[in-house]
C-alpha cells in the first residue's frame, strides 16, 4: 500500500495442556511455550510494530510464589526487545544454577515466563500516545487468584463514552476513558461479582475460604461473565483474556469484523488473529485451523478443556475485507487466491484503458504487498494476449510462414519492476518545499524499459490519501515519459472512516472524499454540503439505533468513474505532462473475490453496527466545522 495505514492489532494465546515435563522430554525444553509464542508474535509483526506485550500464568503454584509474569515494550523492534529481556532473565538464572538445567519443577518455581498459559499482543497505536502504559496486555490485579485478569485485544469500540458512564453508574472510578481500560473493567466487574456469588454459595455448602478457591476455579462460568460484560459493546473486536487461576478466553464481535482462528490437539490449545500463524508455528494443515464464529468465544478452562460458546447473537457477517486486501499475511491459502482474483477482475477495465494494446503496455506493481494482485492481473492479461494470438492465427487461415507463426507465438506480456522503494528518507528539513522534494524521492524507477509509445499500468493495494502517489510515484513514473500512466487499485474507493480498529478517522484524509467535494463545487452543488451537515447535526442527540448515514448523499450525484477522474486530476500537478488515469476495483468485484469477507463500510458507508453511523456523521460535522479531532 503506497499510503500506509495502521490498524490494531494481533493476538496470540497458547495453553499448554500437558505438564511442562512433557515438553522437556519431547521437545528438549521446558521453554516450549515461550518459544512458540515468540514465533507466533513474529509471524504477526505485520499487524503491529508500535508495541508488543507478553504475559504468562503458571498453574497450581504454592502461595507466595509469583505466578503472573508480564513484559511490554515500545522499542523500535518491540518483539525482539521483549524476548531479549525474557531470554536474558532465563539465561541469567540458568547460568547461576547449572545443576537445574533438567529440573523442570525448579524451573517452574524459580524462572519467570515459563507458565502453561501465555498471551501475546502486537500493537499499532491508532491514536494517542504510544507509551508502554498503552501497550497490551493490561493487568487487573487482586490477591484473590480468580480475580486477576489479563486482557489484550484487536479492537476498537465506537461507544466508549457510554461504556465509561456505565462503569461510573456501577460505582467504579475508572482511571482512564480509554476503550481498553473500559472493557477490562467491565469484564472485571462481572468477574468480581461472579466470584463473590460463588463464594457465598460455597460457604453455605460448608466450604471454608481456603477450600473454596479450587471450587471457584472449577465452577466459574466464563461464558456467563462475557455475556454480561459485552452486552453493550459496539465495535469490532477479538478480545483475549486470562484469569489468574488458569482459565482463558477469546471473544469475537457478533459481526465478525475482526478475525480470530483457533486450533487444539492433545498438547496445546491455540488462538491467533491469522490462520497461517498457527499453521506455521505448530505445523498443522489448513483444515485443522478453525475460524471462530462471530459472537462466539473460545473458552479454555483451567483443566485444559476447550469449548466454543455463543456469547452474543450474531449479526449479519461483515468480516473486514481489508484483512483480505492488505492487512493479513498473504501466505494464507484463501487470501492468496482472493488477492489474485482481485487483480484478475480489474483486467477488463485495464484492457479498455489500453485499447487492448498489450504489445505497447508494461505492467508493474507498487512494492511490495500488491504483488499477489499483480500476478492475478498479469494472468488475465496473458489470457488476452493468447486470445489475440489465436485470432491472428485463425485469420491467416493456414497461410502463415514458419517465421510469421514464430513471430506471433513469441509475443510476450511485458512485465517489469518499475517502482523501487528506497530506504526511508528522513525529512529533517522543516521547510515545506524542501520536505516535498525529499518525499518525491521515496520511490525510484527503473530507467530504459519504457518506450514513448508505451502505456504503463501499475497496481496498488488501495489508494487512501493519495499523498505518496501525488508527491512521489506519479512524478517518478512521468520521468519515464510513457504515453499514459494507469494506476490501478485492487480495492474500491475509500469513502468513509473506519471505527473498528483501522486508523482511518477523518473524511478529509480520503482522496475520494476530497474528489467528491471538489465535484460538488465544480457543478454548483455546494448546497448539498450544508444539507448533509444539518442532517448530521439533527441526529447528534438520537440513540445510535436511530442514526442514519447521510454522508452517502455527498457521493450520490456522481458515478464511480467521475470520482476516479477527479481523483486523477487532483493527484496530477502541472509538472506531470503525461495522461494519468486511476482505475478502482468495484465493490461488486470485491465481493466476488472475497465472498466470506463482506465488510465494506469504508467503501459503501454500510456500517455493521449502529455506532458506525454516529461516527461517520461526527466525522462529517468535524470536516465542515474545521475540527481536526477524531470522530471516535
Amino acid at each position: 500500500m503506497s499510503d500506509a495505514i495502521k490498524h490494531e492489532c494481533g493476538i496470540a494465546v497458547i495453553r499448554l495442556k500437558k505438564p511442562l515435563e512433557f515438553y522437556k522430554e519431547k521437545y528438549g525444553t521446558a521453554f516450549y511455550g515461550v518459544n512458540k509464542m515468540y514465533l507466533m508474535m513474529e509471524k504477526q509483526h505485520n499487524r503491529g510494530q508500535d508495541g508488543a506485550g507478553f504475559a504468562s500464568i503458571k498453574l497450581d503454584v504454592a502461595p507466595g510464589e509469583r505466578y503472573i509474569s508480564r513484559q511490554r515494550s515500545t522499542a523500535q523492534q518491540p518483539i525482539q526487545d521483549i524476548f531479549a529481556e525474557i531470554n536474558g532473565r532465563i539465561n541469567t538464572l540458568m547460568t547461576a544454577n547449572p545443576d537445574k538445567k533438567d529440573d523442570v519443577a525448579w524451573q517452574k518455581s524459580n524462572v519467570p515466563y515459563i507458565g502453561e498459559l501465555l498471551l501475546g499482543h502486537v500493537r499499532y497505536g491508532t491514536f494517542g500516545k504510544n507509551s508502554v502504559e498503552s501497550v497490551h496486555p493490561f493487568l487487573r490485579q487482586n490477591n484473590w487468584m480468580h480475580r486477576n485478569l489479563i486482557v489484550a485485544g484487536n479492537f476498537n469500540m465506537t461507544n466508549v463514552n457510554k461504556l465509561f458512564n456505565k462503569l461510573v453508574s456501577l460505582g467504579q472510578h475508572p482511571k482512564e476513558q480509554a476503550d481498553t481500560i473500559t472493557v477490562m473493567e467491565k469484564i472485571g466487574h462481572f468477574l468480581d461479582d461472579e466470584v463473590a456469588k460463588l463464594y457465598k454459595k460455597l460457604k453455605k455448602e460448608g466450604f471454608n475460604k481456603q477450600q473454596a478457591s479450587p471450587q471457584i476455579a472449577e465452577r466459574l462460568k466464563v461464558a456467563k461473565i462475557l455475556r454480561r460484560a459485552s452486552k453493550d459493546w459496539d465495535g469490532g473486536y477479538a478480545m483475549a483474556g486470562l484469569l489468574g487461576h488458569g482459565d482463558a478466553f477469546v471473544l469475537r464481535d457478533p459481526a465478525g469484523i475482526r478475525p480470530a482462528y483457533y486450533f487444539e490437539n492433545d498438547e496445546v490449545a491455540v488462538v491467533a488473529s491469522e490462520r497461517p500463524v498457527i499453521q506455521t508455528a505448530f505445523n498443522v494443515p489448513f483444515e485443522e485451523v478453525k475460524e471462530l464464529d462471530p459472537g462466539a468465544a473460545v473458552i479454555v478452562k483451567k483443566n485444559g478443556t476447550l469449548t466454543v460458546e455463543q456469547i452474543l447473537e450474531p449479526l449479519t457477517r461483515k468480516a473486514c475485507s481489508f484483512e483480505r486486501i492488505y492487512f493479513s499475511r498473504g501466505s494464507d491459502a484463501e487470501i492468496y487466491k482472493e488477492r489474485k482474483m482481485l487483480g484478475r477482475l480489474l483486467m477488463p477495465r485495464v484492457l479498455e484503458s489500453i485499447d487492448h494494446d498489450t504489445k505497447n503496455s508494461v505492467f508493474s506493481f507498487i512494492p511490495n504487498t500488491a504483488e499477489t494482485s499483480f500476478y492475478g492481473m498479469v494472468e488475465a492479461a496473458q489470457d488476452e494476449l493468447n486470445r489475440q494470438k489465436g485470432q491472428k492465427i485463425l485469420a491467416a487461415k493456414g497461410d502463415l510462414t514458419k517465421a510469421q507463426l514464430t513471430e506471433i507465438l513469441s509475443q510476450r506480456l511485458r512485465t517489469e519492476k518499475i517502482a523501487i522503494k528506497d530506504a526511508k528518507l528522513r525529512t529533517f528539513i522543516t521547510e515545506d518545499s524542501s520536505r516535498d522534494d525529499l518525499v518525491a524521492h521515496v520511490y525510484d524507477v527503473t530507467y530504459g524499459v519504457i518506450k514513448p509509445e508505451d502505456k504503463l499500468v501499475i497496481i496498488d493495494d488501495s489508494i487512501v490519501r493519495g499523498t505518496t502517489l501525488k508527491k512521489s510515484i506519479i512524478k517518478m513514473m512521468a520521468r519515464l515519459n510513457p504515453a499514459k500512466i494507469i494506476v490501478v487499485s485492487s480495492a474500491p474507493q475509500i469513502r468513509y472512516p473506519d471505527c473498528y480498529g483501522i486508523d482511518m478517522a477523518r473524511l478529509e484524509d480520503f482522496i475520494a472524499f476530497r474528489a467528491a467535494i471538489a465535484l460538488l463545487k465544480d457543478n454548483g452543488k455546494e448546497d448539498l454540503i450544508d444539507e448533509v451537515y444539518k442532517q448530521c447535526k439533527e441526529q447528534v442527540d438520537l440513540k445510535d439505533k436511530h442514526v442514519k448515514n447521510y454522508v452517502k448523499r455527498i457521493y450520490e450525484p456522481f458515478t464511480q468513474r467521475e470520482v476516479s477522474q477527479k481523483i486523477a486530476e487532483l493527484l496530477t500537478d502541472d509538472t506531470v505532462k503525461t495522461e494519468v488515469e486511476i482505475i478502482y476495483q468495484t465493490v461488486e468485484s470485491l465481493h466476488e473475490a472475497c465472498p466470506e469477507n463482506l465488510g465494506d463500510w469504508y467503501f459503501t458507508g454500510d456500517y455493521p453496527t449502529n455506532g458506525g453511523h454516529r461516527v461517520v456523521n461526527k466525522a462529517f460535522i468535524n470536516f465542515v466545522e474545521g475540527n481536526k479531532e477524531r470522530a471516535y
